[in-house]
């Protein structure tokens, strides 16, 4: 810490890490790993670690990708499962960051607001509000470097549609993303809408204790069946020592989910095929799988939705869960009426509804008092943001692992960090020029909350550098063989005491 950064209000830190989910707990990680001489903090609005896995709450809450690929590959997943539940990949997260020393560099309750970029002194201005016990307060930090581990979405506010009526339901309306510990719906008639990954996990934990559970969807998902334990990987974990058992299986899993995905992405009519025999087997014989469970668009348009053992085809079997396909008319204080007349009586409805698309967590960001728009700039190489100074955006994988893609993101800007340190320079960016670069959606999927909101996140181009792909192989071997100084700019202010030493 130069003696001019002491001087200046507001806590200093070399780098200043928001979000203490995977996202963040690996960029703390991999950013001391290769710079240990850079002093980080974690900024974190929540009053613990785990980011997604400590804001859902919902019964069944789990991964759906299997967790070898979704954990850390230097912090190896220790319990015998393949799928795991959101409470235990949460204790990973805390215990990973406690075992590395991460979480004493976390200040919690401290939601951060802006971010300015200060181009004499190349450093970040954060504003954050701090809740306390007193209420909140507003606090300054500033920075050399920023990564922003914010996930994609707004965690304040979840797509709900309007539906007519729901005011005079006379039961609980709940949203699976502010679900309440209080909520007891034992015995009781529940109405899921929706068909996305969050009804799937809860559907069969609701049909557990309730009378019965309703899945109402408009149009059918494409589900998968996958076990929660893999007899392959407990023989790989038995006769490999841990760590390097580890790696095979993390390995294994993402290349069965990259080759999985080439499949059926390249011959869908095969993977209809498969899907829909599969899903045949699964249920009672006559069961109109074509009407429930045959999506009129191609696997992997729309992510694929993980059923777990079978789960949920098991209650649909035992008449414990019904899918309804149909459309909602409206809302009445008994329950639901679809637009062919029949009514969906409900104790409980649970809007499983989706999410809303946010870019770095809707931070306000400026350079020299001018905002930008990240959803105006470019992503360069996954990870960067079109001229705008030291600052990394971590975005997972929609067709594999959030992890595999974040931890490379944190690898690589890790690896900026150490080049910028070892010669003497305090900003980088990347640059475009003069050259025209033609759009692409950042996300190649045909997801509503994705349809609804197509221009939330930053722009793709579609060429390297600036091409988002969806494709951990090629972007594996892009950052093996990367080029750190191919369209970048880089430079130092002034001043000696500025300049980071390697």
């Amino acid at each position: 810490m130069s003696s001019e950064a002491s001087q200046q209000p507001g806590e200093y830190a070399d780098v200043l890490i928001i979000g203490a989910g995977i996202s963040g707990i690996g960029a703390a990680y991999r950013i001391n790993e290769k710079n240990p001489q850079l002093t980080y903090t974690v900024l974190e609005r929540r009053s613990q670690i785990g980011g997604t896995w400590d804001l859902f709450r919902y019964p069944g809450i789990r991964s759906d990708s299997d967790i070898f690929t979704l954990s850390y590959p230097y912090e190896p997943w220790t319990r015998p499962e393949n799928v795991a539940e959101g409470a235990d990949i949460r204790a990973y997260l805390t215990d990973t960051a406690r075992k590395y020393g991460i979480d004493s560099h976390i200040r919690f309750d401290t939601r951060v607001v802006s971010a300015d970029w200060d181009s004499a002194t190349d450093t970040w201005t954060v504003r954050t509000v701090v809740a306390g016990p007193d209420g909140e307060s507003e606090k300054l930090y500033r920075s050399r470097f920023l990564f922003c581990g914010t996930g994609y979405y707004n965690y304040d506010d979840p797509y709900t549609p309007a539906f007519t009526g729901i005011e005079e339901f006379g039961g609980d309306v709940v949203h699976p993303q502010f679900w309440p510990e209080s909520l007891d719906y034992t015995g009781k008639r529940v109405v899921v809408i929706g068909s996305g990954a969050t009804a799937i996990s809860l559907i069969p934990a609701l049909a557990q204790r309730a009378e019965r559970v309703t899945m109402l969807q408009r149009s059918p998902t494409y589900m998968m069946s996958m076990s929660r334990f893999d007899p392959m990987v407990q023989f790989i974990r038995k006769v490999l020592p841990q760590r390097l058992a580890h790696a095979v299986v993390r390995v294994r899993n993402a290349m069965f989910h990259v080759l999985t995905y080439a499949l059926f992405r390249k011959a869908p009519r095969f993977g209809r095929w498969l899907i829909r025999n599969r899903t045949i087997a699964a249920l009672p014989p006559g069961y109109e799988v074509d009407v429930h469970f045959k999506p009129r668009y191609n696997p992997w348009d729309q992510r694929m939705c993980l059923v777990l053992d079978g789960d949920l085809y098991e209650h649909i079997s035992a008449g414990r869960a019904e899918v309804v396909t149909d459309h909602i008319d409206h809302v009445d204080a008994s329950g639901i009426v679809l637009t062919s007349g029949r009514h969906l009586d409900a104790d409980v409805i649970v809007t499983a509804t989706g999410l809303q698309l946010q870019a770095l967590g809707g931070i306000r960001i400026a350079i020299d008092g001018d905002e930008i728009k990240p959803t105006d700039r470019f992503v360069y190489k996954e990870y960067l943001l079109e001229d705008v100074p030291n600052m990394a955006w971590c975005i997972g994988y929609t067709n594999a692992s959030w992890t595999l893609r974040a931890d490379m993101t944190a690898r690589a800007f890790a690896k900026l960090l150490a080049f910028m340190g070892e010669h003497g320079y305090t900003h980088a960016y990347p640059h475009i020029g003069a050259a025209t670069m033609e759009e692409k959606p950042a996300w190649d999927l045909a997801a509503g909350y994705v349809q609804r909101a197509p221009h939330a996140l930053p722009r793709s181009g579609t060429r390297r550098p600036w091409h988002v792909r969806h494709n951990y192989v090629l972007d594996a071997i892009d950052h093996r063989f990367d080029r750190i100084e191919e369209a970048m700019v880089f430079g130092r202010v002034p001043a000696p005491e500025r300049v980071i030493s390697a």
